[in-house]
């Protein structure tokens, strides 16, 4: 597993982890700043768990993975 494997902006996979952990940040963000209820605000945290989740497991699978060829 290599982290020089991560970036390779030819994958879509590389594109849809940048988006999760984007999301997951501006969810975290939301939930801290904002006086929202408690329904919404768990609702919020398991939507940021979860991106943040699948965002991991993206990169984990890209540094596996062999780079796509160019």
């Amino acid at each position: 597993m290599k982290l020089s494997r991560l970036f390779q902006p030819r994958n879509p996979l590389f594109w849809l982890m940048l988006i999760l952990n984007a999301l997951s940040s501006v969810l975290s963000w939301l939930i801290h700043t904002r006086e929202l209820g408690t329904p919404v605000t768990v609702v919020l945290a398991l939507f940021a768990l979860a991106n943040a989740l699948i965002g991991i497991w993206l990169a984990i699978r890209l540094m596996r993975e062999e780079p796509v060829p160019q």
